[in-house]
């Protein structure tokens, strides 16, 4: 959709649909009366009939027949005006967004903007109906062989706005909107893939391609033989059961300043998990393509931080294998040395993620980090304990974890933190080793936690749990593109980063 910000007056404005908020009750809103009054009290006449009541989230479409320059109104339900927040009207924009998805006209203009909502001010709002609008045409069919042909919608898009003094801030949101939409679009292909496409050196491609987008990009893959030179011993021993060689990528963004600290993004990208030894059941298990859904948001993130050239330095460090059962696979009661020379006992394969992660964690202080956040579908647990509304929050320092809990709240991508106390971490202890990989019963997201934690106490940290968030399943099974959003949003807010210490300088991968 080509999407942008205009000064645009709904009573003489030509356009195949306007999309004009309302309110419950029946009540117009400001651009509805507006156009209320220019279309000789259409929109009164609608409301009295009675087809719509303005509920959050309901829509109706009104064909104007020469009465008005728009061929079509669209009415969106926004729901008592008292009660509209952040969540409600990202709802009355998604409404909107997939009711114009469904027309068969070539272009739109949203007056959603002009609602008031506490808090938030225009480009706020206009990110929010943008990002819904774009995400709003995404398919995935790339593997039909005679994909469904589908209405997408108009292809021109137009977010209305009342004066010109708003319209540089406007065109910025949208902008933003629309690089965090194809970020997200390329997290949920990938997501979306089969395992048997999907694989980590298709990973590993697929960062080279990205790396190819932009002079300020830079990837390189490190093979099986050169992450046994690093000593990632624990990364190896998942990989070891399986015929698809493990891949490391890093993707490096230099958009800022030299000398300061990057962020680093961490991504699980177990490709297909079986569970290994400790099988998983067979009714899901195809949905175990999403395991690196985490890694998906890493390359998604950063195209979106590309594409808008911001001034940030970051690196993407994604750790891709698959988890497989064969003569070769590890087995419950191995102990395996990673990176860092800490010893682990694996008591359930199954619980593969961390023992990847960790040693992605160890490689990653060579970067000289300012901070480093780990993406991973890593447990259950965190779907049982949050739901599959906000992804699992876990951090070291608390001034990240707000800013990221921000970020979410700011993005509609949201976290919730949990703790990591160190009660929990007795559960991990081990009569063998230096600890397991697992803990008990209880607490599974907390204990996964603790066990990353471990890996990361020299610089500031923190870990999602997407699990819950990083797909749907059943009728709408298909990958979210969760958490490039949140991802993007804490980047662009957080800033330049730390100058480095000039005593100790970064180390080339």
């Amino acid at each position: 959709m080509d999407l942008n910000a205009a000064v645009a007056d709904i009573a003489t404005q030509r356009t195949d649909c306007a999309v004009i908020p309302i309110f419950q009750g029946t009540r117009l809103s400001a651009p509805g009366q507006v156009a209320d009054e220019a279309w000789g009290k259409r929109l009164s006449q609608v409301l009295r009939g009675g087809d719509i009541s303005g509920k959050l989230g309901e829509s109706l479409i009104i064909h104007t027949v020469g009465a008005a320059p728009a061929q079509r109104a669209l009415l969106i339900g926004m729901g008592k005006a008292a009660e509209l927040d952040d969540r409600r009207f990202r709802r009355a924009a998604a409404a909107a967004a997939g009711a114009l998805a469904k027309l068969k006209c070539k272009s739109a203009t949203s007056h959603l903007g002009a609602v008031a909502v506490k808090d938030r001010g225009l480009p706020w709002r206009v990110r929010c109906i943008a990002e819904a609008m774009l995400d709003a045409g995404y398919r995935f069919d790339q593997m039909k062989s005679k994909p469904e042909p589908c209405v997408s919608g108009p292809a021109k898009g137009v977010i209305a706005i009342d004066s010109r003094r708003e319209l540089r801030a406007a065109q910025r949101a949208i902008n933003e909107a629309k690089a965090v939409s194809a970020g997200r679009s390329l997290a949920r292909d990938l997501g979306n893939l089969p395992g048997n496409v999907c694989t980590p050196s298709y990973l590993a491609e697929e960062a080279r391609k990205l790396a190819g987008r932009s002079p300020k990009l830079k990837s390189r893959v490190l093979t099986e033989s050169e992450l046994g030179k690093l000593g990632m011993g624990s990364f190896l021993a998942v990989a070891q059961g399986s015929a698809e060689p493990p891949r490391l990528i890093t993707i490096e963004y230099s958009g800022g300043d030299a000398e300061r600290q990057p962020i680093v993004l961490v991504g699980k990208g177990v490709t297909f998990d079986s569970g290994g030894i400790s099988i998983k059941p067979a009714g899901t298990m195809d949905e175990m393509k999403f395991d690196m859904c985490g890694a998906a948001s890493v390359l998604g993130t950063l195209q979106a931080l590309a594409d808008l050239e911001a001034l940030v330095n970051v690196v993407g460090i994604i750790a891709a294998t698959e988890n497989l059962p064969s003569g070769t696979a590890i087995k419950p009661g191995d102990i395996v040395t990673t990176m860092s020379g800490k010893t682990v006992e694996i008591l359930n394969t199954d619980a593969e993620g961390r023992l990847i992660l960790c040693d992605a964690l160890t490689f990653a202080e060579r970067f000289e980090p300012d901070v480093i956040i780990d993406i991973a579908t890593l447990t259950g647990a965190c779907m049982v304990a949050l739901g599959q509304h906000p992804s699992g929050l876990f951090s070291n320092n608390d001034k990240l974890a707000d800013a990221l809990l921000r970020a979410g709240e700011d993005s509609g991508d949201r976290v919730w933190r949990l703790p990591i106390w160190e009660d929990y971490q007795e559960s991990l202890n081990s009569n063998f080793a230096d600890f397991a990989n697992v803990g008990g019963r209880y607490g599974g997201a907390i204990t996964a936690a603790c066990f990353l934690a471990r890996f990361a106490t020299d610089y500031r940290w923190a870990h999602l749990d997407i699990a819950g968030t990083a797909w749907h399943s059943g009728t709408k099974k298909g990958a979210t593109g969760r958490p490039v959003g949140l991802l993007t949003e804490f980047v662009l807010k957080h800033g330049a980063g730390r100058k480095r210490s000039r005593s100790k300088p970064a180390r080339a991968t």
